[in-house]
């Protein structure tokens, strides 16, 4: 079992930034993928980011590329999400994810185990 945390959402002005945080804990951190995805509401569950084990891989979805980086201290057992340049279409519960295997990251079926998310709110 991976238990996972998320930390530091909250209300920020749109062109405001915000950091994200996801601590976990129970299995080796080092083993997983940590997927970040978010959820507004009355939509479905969407793909933000991604990284590798290492952290020498990262995905991102077109719509916070140049904006969102993924990083993560397997040292600390925690992922971390930078998010610059927010907008209004930002405002979701973001969750933190992880999964064993580096393939299909964009796929939230494809993840293991999930955090119970955090808010973002951006306002205009």
């Amino acid at each position: 079992q991976v238990q996972l945390v998320e930390s530091g959402g909250g209300l920020v002005q749109a062109g405001g930034s915000l950091r994200l945080s996801c601590a976990a804990s129970g299995r080796t951190f080092s083993n997983y993928a940590m997927g970040w995805f978010r959820q507004a509401p009355g939509k479905e569950r969407e793909f933000v980011t991604a990284i590798n084990w290492s952290g020498g891989t990262t995905y991102y979805a077109d719509s916070v590329k140049g904006r969102f980086t993924i990083s993560r201290d397997n040292a600390k057992n925690t992922v971390y999400l930078q998010m610059n340049s927010l907008k209004p279409e930002d405002t979701a519960v973001y969750y933190c994810a992880a999964k064993r295997q580096t393939v299909r990251l964009p796929v939230a079926g494809t993840y293991d185990y999930w955090g119970q998310g955090t808010q973002v709110t951006v306002s205009s």
